[in-house]
This record gives C-alpha cells, structure tokens and sequence, in this order.
C-alpha cells in the first residue's frame, strides 16, 4: 500500500504541472485563435510568432524605424500609458533586450556572515545619489509570483554567484526547489 501512495504521489508531481501547463498554453492559443476567428487550433500561436517576428524585423529596418522611436516617444508621454508601457518595455529589456539587467546572480548577507541570505540579481553597481554612492541596487524577485523587491544594500554584504542568471531565477521563482547555485571561485 505504501508503493502504491508513494507512486501516485510522484505521479502527482509529474501530472499537475504538466497538465496545467499544458491547459494555460492551450487556453490562450484558443483564445487567440478565436479573437482571430480562425477555426484551426494552433493558428493563433503561429499568428502571434509570425506577428511578434514582423514587428522585430520591421523596427530593426532602417526606413520603418523611426516610425517605432515616434510611438515609443509617443508612449513615453502619455499619463498612465507611461507608467505601464515604460515599466513593461524595460522588463522585457531586462530578460532579452541589449542591455540585459538580470544577468549578475547575487547573494545578499542580511545579518551578516552567519544570518539569513537572499538570491536576487545586481541591477546597479554604483548609484549616484548622495549618500547612497556605497550601496548596490539588487532585484529580488518573489517566489511563485511575478514580482519581487529592489534592496539597496552595503557592497560589503553582496556577493557574485557562479550561477547562470536562468538557473537562478529558476532556483527563486521555484521556492529554492529547482535551479542550482553555485557560489563565484
């Protein structure tokens, strides 16, 4: 009997995620496809690729270019679609733009060598502010969610990880579950 609980327990552990991955990405591909109107399923994601892909090309193209910079400067001026669209695009500036911010997996000391450590990222080294000139910017992102907090810490207490920023992230998005940490050499 207790095989018989051991294996359905790991069968849970295997089943749910992948299931509820598997629902989330087939909601949002019937949705899309239905906002489309195209009775095929599958059709929304290639739509949504070859759409994304499109806008890529076209804002890296010399004469169409510019019209993106209008829209940006657009976007960046406007109340309230400001906060959304800056905050957003450098998100996604941080993941994959060229100036990728989530790239220097740290530890953070909160009470010393012997105290509890937080996992997060160095997003600035230096800030210029007055009195805040020896401090580091690190973004701790929050298990299970899509947020986390910035700390402003003493350099003294920051230290590099080994880790690749996916590992990482993967490490403090999963609760410590999954992901590894390797501490620098």
């Amino acid at each position: 009997m207790r095989h018989l609980v051991r294996y359905f327990l790991r069968g849970l552990i295997v089943f749910v995620p992948a299931v509820v991955s598997v629902l989330v990405l087939w909601t949002v591909f019937l949705k899309v496809d239905g906002l489309l109107g195209i009775p095929f399923p599958g059709a929304g994601f290639v739509a949504t690729v070859t759409a994304v892909t499109l806008v890529g090309f076209l804002a890296s193209n010399f004469v169409t270019q510019r019209a993106f910079d209008l829209l940006d400067r657009v976007f960046q001026r406007v109340p309230f679609v400001k906060l959304v669209y800056g905050s957003v695009r450098d998100l996604v500036n941080a993941f994959v733009g060229e100036r990728k911010g989530f790239d220097r997996p740290v530890s953070v000391a909160l009470a010393g060598a012997d105290g509890p450590l937080l996992v997060g990222f160095a997003t600035r080294e230096t800030l210029e502010a007055p009195g805040l000139e020896e401090l580091v910017a690190v973004y701790v992102p929050q298990s299970y969610a899509f947020a986390g907090h910035v700390l402003l810490v003493p350099r003294s207490h920051v230290t590099p990880l080994a880790s690749t920023s996916a590992d990482t992230m993967a490490f403090i998005v999963s609760g410590g579950v999954s992901g590894r940490l390797r501490p620098a050499a």
